[in-house]
């Protein structure tokens, strides 16, 4: 019914930046939150930043200042731009999103694939 599909992971050096999407389609009538997870080995998954319908934000403490949440509301898509990446960043990153459905009209919540992000030191 919902598709999440992220892209824009890949290996960058410590200090370095990446940005990463994800494209909701489907059978979508609307969409509530949106968010971004990240599990490392042996981590749990941990909630990295979410952003409403309207745009406001909350993110872990250990990348705020560093890493930035937003959305097109229009294509159904949001980003990440994480900048001065560190080691401890490495982990596989998850868009997560609560979406009504047409079919029934429930709202759920729907993940994507995963992107892998890895920083060297």
């Amino acid at each position: 019914q919902v598709q999440l599909v992220e892209s824009g992971g890949g290996l960058v050096q410590a200090g370095g930046s990446l940005t990463l999407s994800c494209a909701a389609s489907g059978s979508i009538s609307n969409i509530n939150t949106m968010a971004w997870y990240r599990q490392g080995p042996g981590n749990q998954r941990e909630l990295v930043a979410v952003i409403s319908t309207g745009g406001d934000t909350k993110y872990a403490d250990s990348v705020k200042g560093r890493f930035t949440i937003s959305r097109d509301n229009a294509k159904n898509t949001i980003y990440l731009q994480m900048n001065s990446l560190k080691p401890e960043d490495t982990a596989g990153y998850y868009c997560n999103a609560r979406v009504r459905v047409l079919i029934n009209w429930r709202e759920s919540d729907y993940w994507g694939q995963g992107t892998q992000v890895t920083v060297s030191s």
